[in-house]
């Protein structure tokens, strides 16, 4: 199921100068803020991005992150960013890696772990919200 492609999205970015420090490399918490956009594209792609998850109910706060760096991105560099969706059930979690645009080398993997918390009580859920799940076209 998780390799079902509408799981996955790519997009590309240039680094920016205002990304990278005094030796042209970028910040690596800028890393996360890539994977970020990914991430919103990929849950646009099912209608299912954060205003969406705020209006169904649920707050979807990252919980856990990581990143493995590989290689260093540098000013002007063209990326892509690739996001995939591997956990769903009890948990989102997505899965990232970047490359340089160029070679198609890996510098970067890592992911995000989200989860469901009921936005009225702040009850944290111990599933997917059924909303997630319809969503992803998954069948309950």
């Amino acid at each position: 199921m998780l390799t079902d492609p509408r799981f996955t999205t790519e997009i590309a970015i240039t680094i920016p100068f205002h990304d990278v420090d005094a030796m042209g490399v970028v910040w690596h918490g800028h890393y996360l803020r890539y994977m970020e956009i990914a991430r919103e594209a990929l849950l646009g792609q099912f209608n299912y991005g954060y205003r969406q998850m705020k209006d169904s109910g649920y707050l979807w706060p990252v919980v856990d992150a990581r990143v493995k760096y590989r290689a260093p991105l540098t000013f002007e560099q063209r990326i892509r960013v690739r996001a995939s969706i591997e956990e769903y059930e009890n948990r989102l979690r997505i899965g990232y890696r970047i490359f340089d645009d160029a070679s198609g080398k890996n510098t970067t993997s890592g992911y995000t772990i989200q989860v469901a918390v009921e936005q009225h009580t702040q009850a944290l859920c111990f599933v997917c919200p059924p909303v997630l799940l319809a969503r992803l076209g998954i069948s309950l």
